[in-house]
């Protein structure tokens, strides 16, 4: 391994610290969003357990199509970094209008998809009153989809030409709108009515239009970037479209593997009974928390990769793709300890533990913390895993490992530790911590295949000589 350029910088400078450069902003812009249902479910917790149940399966399942939308377009960002490196600014600006085409059609579909769940989740085993509060917020919340999926567009764009910068501004003020939104909305100040349950769903839904709007505009004062904005720029092309959906397609069906295995796992904890379901809730929100922390790296694995393989530079992909694996493993032993030694106090950060009545909810999410430092582990793992085999091209092999390991791997062994045996919901968040090794293991065994075999190409065949009687056999 070359641990030093010509100019004598050590591979940390080299490699990691532009990677983890990269990755900050990406990490910044991932906890904007996750925050926002954060607050909302800091904010539910503070209105009873039904209240938390019914939101939080209401953001599970408006997450699931939020992430599946995201998905789709999260391919701009990989074929903008190749159309710069090849100096086609016109490519460019196509990529993005097939992106926003992209992201557009995908919403308003889940959109309709999220408004008709109520008989649905009643058949899956939910409690009704559950189920009729869960679509009453979906219908709030729902129409910020399209902002959303507007937003992750604009960010993929600016993301594959490597400057990100105002991802970081819109991080700041996004936080402080959910924060003052859902204080004016749901307990009526400032001469607002009090809106409640309904309140964090509105909430939600403004300050995705306004993060968009505001990204928006920032990007447009930006030169460098506003130059692919230009009236004579914005032209959508067939070839673009399709290299978007392609590039997209698998994505979006791996990310729609890992939300589907989380939201079906939620349904199933939620015929264990109002409680669990809260529980999950979250339990669930603090592990997405920290996943932010592994999709930025992995993002930014797997830009830094693409650049890497383009120029056929594979043992520096390789490097980059352990690079992102360590930083990623790191990260996650921070958290491990943090849930060790202050499991009750965090927990109580997201319900109430003055009321009674939460006190069951309560204890079942602290103990479920303790499986959770081992599954993020495996959750890092296999999310940056997706990062750096995207990197060197490879979309569908990502959705196939998904499948096995999710639902052939992690469904069963869930609903068997869960459903069929007395372990109940700590049953099920052990399935989940299998399903997720599982799945790693084998992106990782994927990533090292594939980078063994594009070595051995690459590697120049040995001359044969007159003295080699191989050499002079007919073949």
């Amino acid at each position: 391994m070359v641990n030093s350029d010509p100019r004598g910088w050590p591979l940390w400078k080299r490699e990691f610290l532009p990677l983890l450069l990269l990755a900050c902003p990406l990490i910044l812009t991932n906890l904007a969003h996750v925050a926002l249902t954060t607050i909302d479910i800091l904010v539910l917790g503070t209105l009873g357990a039904k209240e938390i149940a019914a939101g939080g399966l209401a953001i599970a399942l408006f997450n699931q199509l939020r992430t599946t939308g995201t998905g789709l377009v999260t391919g701009v960002s990989n074929l903008v970094a190749q159309a710069n490196a090849r100096q086609e600014p016109q490519q460019i600006s196509q990529l993005l209008v097939a992106g926003l085409f992209w992201a557009t059609l995908s919403g308003v579909l889940f959109i309709a998809v999220l408004l008709l769940l109520e008989r649905p989740l009643v058949w899956l085993g939910q409690d009704p009153s559950v189920a009729a509060d869960t679509v009453r917020f979906l219908t709030i919340l729902a129409p910020g989809l399209l902002p959303c999926l507007w937003f992750q567009t604009l960010r993929h764009f600016t993301v594959g030409l490597k400057t990100p910068g105002p991802l970081l501004l819109i991080t700041l003020v996004s936080i402080v709108l959910t924060a003052g939104l859902n204080y004016a909305l749901v307990y009526g100040r400032f001469g607002l009515p009090a809106l409640g349950f309904e309140g964090v769903a509105l909430t939600s839904s403004l300050v995705f239009l306004l993060s968009c709007l505001m990204f928006l505009a920032v990007v447009l004062s930006n030169r460098e970037l506003a130059r692919y904005f230009a009236p004579g720029q914005l032209k959508c092309s067939w070839a673009s479209l399709g290299a978007v959906w392609k590039l997209g397609l698998p994505i979006a069906g791996t990310y729609a593997s890992e939300a589907g295995f989380f939201s079906v796992l939620t349904l199933l904890i939620g015929t264990l009974g109002m409680e669990a379901l809260a529980a999950q809730t979250v339990l669930n929100q603090i592990i997405y928390i920290v996943f932010m922390f592994s999709a930025g790296i992995s993002h930014a694995a797997s830009i830094h990769i693409s650049e890497a393989h383009a120029a056929a530079q594979y043992h520096r992909a390789r490097q980059l793709g352990h690079m992102g694996l360590a930083a990623g493993g790191l990260l996650m032993l921070l958290f491990a300890v943090l849930y060790l030694l202050f499991a009750q106090p965090i927990v109580a950060l997201f319900i109430s533990a003055e009321q009674s009545a939460n006190q069951e909810v309560l204890a079942l999410t602290a103990s479920g913390l303790l499986i959770a430092a081992v599954l993020q582990f495996f959750d890092a793992s296999q999310n940056i895993g997706n990062g750096i085999l995207r990197g060197i091209g490879d979309t569908a092999g990502p959705f196939r490992i998904s499948l096995y390991g999710y639902w052939l791997v992690g469904l069963p062994a869930a609903y068997v530790l869960g459903i069929l045996s007395p372990n109940g919901i700590y049953g099920i968040w052990i399935g989940l911590a299998i399903g997720l090794a599982a799945t790693a293991v084998l992106l990782l065994v994927s990533f090292e295949k594939q980078l063994k075999a594009l070595l051995a190409q690459a590697e120049p065949a040995p001359l044969a000589t007159v003295a080699d009687p191989a050499a002079k056999e007919p073949t």
